[in-house]
Formats: C-alpha cells, structure tokens, sequence
C-alpha cells in the first residue's frame, strides 16, 4: 500500500500523469479500495509473452472480482450503499472487459504500477535536499524534459506566428479585392460624361493609390514574417534533430545493448515505459512542426509573392520528412529477442514494438509483420540497401503477425509466439569455419503509413552482428564473467586470481601479474578454434564444460566458496603441501571437459605427497553427489585451507536410510591400503590423477550399495 500513499502525495504534473493513468479500463476507485491487495500480487510473475500464462492471469482477475464484491458487500450506511452499488459494477465492468483477455489485465496493472513508482522515485528525487548530487542519470533525464519543455515552446511560439500571419493574409486579401473594386470603378468611368468622370475621378485615385501603397508595404511585412517563421521553424528542427540523436542513437542504442548483455548473462535490460513516452514526445512535437509547415506552405500558394520562401520551406519540409522518417524507423524494435540458438522443429516466440504507433495512429490501419531467416551476409547487404531478390535462408512457419493496439498501456506490438523453424539452408562454408559459427539472423520487415497515408515508411527490424577479430583480453574477462554467473545463476562470479588462471590458460603463459593481460588481446580462432596445447578441445569448449557442470552439479558449493575450480596441478600441489595430512580443494580438471577433481595431501610411507584423483563429470554426479562422494572418502578431513569437511558439506549430505556403512572398510579406495599389490603408476592417469574407474570397477557398485538399506544387502554378512 506504501505506493498508493505516496502516488496520492502526488502534485502538479506528476499527479496529473498519475491520475491519466485510469479511466473506464481500470477505475482509480478500484485502485483506492484494493491499493493493499494489489500491490500485494505478484504482477510480474505472469510472462505477458506465453499464452500458456493465460491461467495464472485468469486466477488474478477472478481473485480481483471477488476482493471487489467483498468489499461492496461490507460497505454500510448511507454513503455504503453508493459505494456499494458503484464497487459492484466496477466488478461487472472489470469482468466483461477483461474475461477474454486476462492478460490485458495483468498487462494494464504491471503499466500503472510501474509508472505510479516512477512518478513517485522522480518527484522524491526531485524534492531531495541533496539536488546537487543528483546521479548522472536523474541529470540526464531533466536535460532531456528541459529540452522537450524547450521545444513546446518553440513550437507554441511558431503556432501563434502561423496563426498571426493567416490573420495578416486574410486581411491583405480583402484589401487586394478592394484595390481591384477601386480599379473596376475607375475603368467604369471611361462610360461617363467628362464632367461626371472629373468630379469622382480625382477620389477614386487617391483612395486606389492609398491601398496600392498599403499592399506594398503589407506585402513586405507579409514576406518578412514568412522569412521569419521560417527561420524559426529550422531553429525548432536543429533542436528536434539534437533531441532525437540523444534518444534515438544513445538512449535507445543503450537499450540495445543493455539487451545484447542481458541476452549473454547481463542485468535486465529495463522496461521501455520512460523510452516510448520519450519517442512520443519527440512524434507529436514533430507532426505539428510538420503540419505547420504544411500551413505555411499553403499560405504562400495562396498567396504567391516573389522571393526565397519557397526555397526555404522546401528545405524545411524535405528536413522534417527526414526526422520523422529516422523516428519511426528506428522505434521499429525487438522487444523480445528470438532464442540465441534455434533448432528446427522447435518452437520459439519474439515480440516487435513500434514506440510511436499510438501517437502516429498507426494502429487505425493496422499493419502486418513479416518474420524470415537470412544469412548474416544477406542482413550486412540489406543495410547497405543491396538488392537480395527477397532471397531467404530457410523457412519459418507461423512468420506472420499483425501488430495490436494496446489502449491501456499505449502500446502498438505484435506477439509472434508459435513460430517454429522448419528448415535451413546453409551456405558453402570454406576455410575452418565450422558450422556452429555460421550465423543467421531473424528479419522482421512492415510497411506503415502515417497521416493517412500520407507518409508510407518500410521498415526493417535488425542490426546486423558486429564481430571484432579480436578483443582485448578485459573485455572479455566482463563477458565471460557475466556468462558464468548467469549460467550458474550465483551472484559469486570469478575473482582476479579466478581471471589470472583463465588467462594462463587462454595464452600459455605463467604470469600470475593480471597486469601483464591487460593489453593482450585474443582473436576467435584462440577462443574457439584452435585447441589448446596438448589438448583436443578449446579454451571456450573448457570454460563452458566449467559452467554446465557447476550449474547441474555444484551450484550450492560455488556459492559456498567451497569449490576453488580454477587452479592447476602446480598450485594445488604448492598450496597443501604446508597443510596438514587430508587437507584437500576441489577444482576444475585441465585434462577433461566438464570434470572436477579432488586434490589431497597424504603421507606416504616415503615421502609426504599430494594426490589427485581422476576428475568426476555429471555422469559420476547423477550417480551420487559431490558432498556425499567426499563423506565417503574418510581420508579427506579439511577443507583448504583448514575447514573441518563436515562443517563444510554435512547440511548437502544425503540423509541415511538406515545404518551407514564405513566404506573405511573397504580398502579399494586408497593406493596404500590395499589388500593386493599394484604400483602406483598403474592407478594414476597420463596426468598423474587416480583412475578409479579403470581400477576400481567395483566402487561403483559400492556406490550403490550405499544407497540401500544394509540389512537387506549385508545382512548375513554381519556378525
């Protein structure tokens, strides 16, 4: 309920958006009376994008209904009984409009509460005492509405010179009539007798020379204040073109790339509320410059007089085509991007959005998306405007939408959500390039018309990759770290020394100064082509083995700080050494993809030693845990570098069905301890790790055994 109590401290303009904000389709009583419960729901829960959540909406909406008549039904008393009348039909309004189309409920409600915090973050921001440390962006956003409140202005001010300068017009044509009334008087009376033509004759000249002498001079003024509106009306363009580079090429490329990022592990790329009413703003500004012209341009063919106005509002009108042109072209978006990987089959779903279609009216005639899949080298020559003979890489079915009007939340939007790929055509790939780095691209393409027809704008929807050679090695540290933490979904990303070990990796190199990456950059063929030494896999194929493994099997103990990962064999041998006997860490195995392997420190009968077991995958961890694997193994006592292991695991530990075993017992899982002679070399793998698989087949079915009751597989076995 707190937002609902500030938004009604609302005042001014704010409280006048606030209050615009309801209406028929959702009443600001209903948001009075059921403030608490609303704000109480879970809006955001409800993909508005997957029908499939029609459901959850249906379930908010009858909820709504009913909260409705409960509160009607415990209103008393004589202005109970109004407002028990008035609740009631606002639960049957609400009903009818809303029962077919749930979602446009939820929709509606996430749009007023949304801008409702809004209002109240600014107007709280604004009256703050602290005013001059105001961040960057509360100070982007005032230059922005100054700019807008600027351009009202000048567009007011050209308004009123427009309507000035008709009302001069109209009154010069009036006395241009009379000026020829005067002339058809004094050529009638060539008909009269001398003396009738000198007596009125010598009036009629003076009042005809009077009017001629007027128009000059008004015919002047008239061209001055037609030089004049013109040169306003191309100060008012300069300030819309600035405007409209700062909301359109930074704002809204932002937006952009704030989604590229969020696509790749990135925050959320923030709703486009403030963004479209920024575009509608910079639309309705536009259209009246433009029709004021338009005006202008009809004055002076009313009216010819010679000079260069003609010229200039030429100018004027070929510039204002242009802005409005780049205005919808540009606010023709993506709102929801098409999964980064398709496969046929399959289906996907994307949304489109057209920022300006309300205040355009482009919904009055509502136009149709078309959705198809082009090469990358079809979308570079689409945007050097190449013809491509419509040319197509594969086929979409479901491809084709029409964009709906949302009155609600003034949105124009088109929801394709059953497309589904049914083939693909690749090209000729030649060189290394292997068919997972072809690229392919969805285009989606629309005509729209603007003041009837009077402006037809075709539109395509997508920017063609950007894929640099190579990138400094930074920058690819903050996308990779981005990538993990929203593959594993833990707010623990990787640290300087976690980055340090990557690049070692990544460069073969052994610094362990971060300095000495900082300038290195690393080229795709290093990322994902070219295997690393000794190895049959690449950096890239590693690093996302890490990340599946972690997200499948090792989520808790990553956020835990339990898992160290990313050290190699040196390191952990020179780390434990110092440490007491079956201290151990975990981290991730440089010999296999997707694997982790215990290291531990023992004694041997020679010599004091570090010990590596073989590496364990997500089929050793679908078998049994990682926390229970390490309870089972009694020589691993702390975790590096002192921590007691059960302190560490026991609350991931898998309760015991009945009496544990003390697989201590069982000899098989130490080199030293066991019953029959084997060396050790015979145990360990190329890399010197224990491969308890190839040795010890019968661990495994241990394993299991554990998983059982004991009574029932060690029962007459026990004394």
């Amino acid at each position: 309920m707190a937002v609902w109590i500030q938004a009604q401290q609302l005042q001014g303009d704010a409280l006048h958006q606030m209050q615009s904000l309801y209406g028929q389709h959702f009443p600001i009583e209903v948001r009075h009376y059921l403030s608490q419960w609303i704000e109480g729901q879970l809006w955001d829960a409800v993909d508005l994008e997957n029908p499939q959540e029609e459901f959850k909406a249906k379930r908010l909406l009858d909820s709504l209904i009913q909260e409705l008549q409960n509160k009607a039904e415990h209103q008393v008393g004589e202005d109970g009984f109004l407002l028990r009348i008035k609740l009631g039909h606002y639960a049957s309004q609400l009903k009818s409009t809303y029962d077919r189309c749930p979602l446009e409920l939820v929709r509606c409600i996430k749009h007023i509460l949304y801008t409702e915090q809004r209002l109240v973050r600014e107007a709280t921001n604004s009256s703050s005492p602290v005013g001059g440390m105001m961040d960057s962006m509360s100070q982007k956003y005032q230059q922005i509405n100054q700019a807008f409140e600027e351009l009202r202005l000048m567009t007011q001010d050209t308004e009123n010179d427009l309507r000035k300068l008709q009302h001069n017009q109209e009154y010069f044509i009036i006395q241009y009539q009379e000026s020829l009334r005067i002339q058809a008087q004094l050529t009638s009376l060539a008909t009269l007798p001398p003396a009738d033509r000198q007596l009125r004759e010598p009036a009629l000249l003076s009042k005809r020379n009077t009017v001629e002498a007027w128009l000059t001079r008004e015919a002047n003024t008239l061209q001055k204040y037609r030089l004049d509106l013109a040169e306003k009306h191309q100060k008012t363009l300069q300030l819309l073109r600035k405007q409209q580079t700062i909301i359109l090429d930074d704002e809204l490329i932002q937006w952009k790339r704030r989604q590229q990022l969020a696509g790749n592990g990135g925050p959320p790329e923030g709703g486009l509320d403030i963004l479209q009413s920024w575009c509608e703003k910079l639309a309705e500004t536009i259209w009246q410059n433009r029709q004021q012209i338009r005006r202008a341009e009809h004055l002076r063919q009313q009216l010819p007089i010679p000079g260069p106005i003609e010229e200039l509002l030429n100018e004027l009108n070929s510039t204002i085509t242009d802005i409005i042109s780049a205005l919808v072209t540009s606010t023709f978006i993506i709102e929801k991007q098409p999964p980064q990987v398709l496969k046929t089959q399959t289906k996907f779903a994307a949304t489109v959005r057209l920022l300006v279609g309300g205040k355009l009216n482009v919904h009055m005639n509502p136009p149709q998306v078309k959705a198809t899949i082009i090469s990358e080298q079809q979308a570079k020559a689409l945007l050097k405007n190449e013809n491509t003979r419509n040319e197509s890489s594969g086929e979409i079915l479901n491809n084709n939408c029409v964009m709906e009007y949302h009155q609600t939340t003034g949105t124009l939007s088109a929801h394709f959500r059953n497309m589904s790929l049914k083939r693909i055509k690749r090209s000729d790939r030649r060189g290394a390039e292997s068919v997972t780095e072809e690229k392919f691209t969805i285009l989606f393409e629309s005509q729209f018309s603007v003041g009837g027809n009077e402006l037809v704008f075709q539109v395509k929807g997508r920017v063609p990759f950007l894929v640099p050679d190579k990138v400094l090695w930074p920058q690819l540290c903050d996308a990779i770290n981005l990538k993990y933490k929203a593959e594993v979904q833990s707010n623990r990303g990787l640290s300087e020394e976690n980055l340090v070990f990557l690049a070692q990796k990544a460069f073969s190199n052994s610094s362990n100064n971060p300095d000495d990456y900082r300038n290195m950059t690393m080229t795709w063929s290093q990322f994902n082509r070219e295997s690393l030494p000794g190895r049959n896999f690449t950096f890239w194929q590693w690093f996302d083995g890490v990340m599946e493994l972690t997200k499948k099997h090792l989520k808790p103990h990553w956020n835990d700080g339990a898992i160290l990962g990313f050290v190699n064999k040196q390191q952990a041998q020179d780390m434990l050494m110092s440490k007491p006997n079956g201290t151990f860490l975990l981290r991730f195995s440089d010999s296999e993809i997707g694997g982790i392997t215990i290291a531990w420190v023992a004694e041997n009968p020679n010599k004091r030693m570090v010990w590596n077991l073989m590496p364990y995958t997500t089929k050793d961890f679908s078998i049994r845990s990682l926390a229970d694997r390490i309870s089972d193994l009694n020589h691993l006592l702390f975790l590096y570098p002192d921590r007691p292991k059960d302190e560490v695991f026991s609350k991931y530990y898998t309760p015991p069905l009945s009496k544990a075993v003390d697989v201590s017992s069982f000899p098989f899982f130490f080199p030293h301890a066991l019953p029959f002679p084997l060396s050790l070399d015979s145990m360990l793998d190329t890399d010197g790790d224990f491969d308890l698989d190839d040795t010890m087949d019968v661990a495994r079915h241990v394993e299991e055994l554990l998983r059982r009751p004991v009574e029932n597989q060690w029962g007459g076995q026990q004394s």
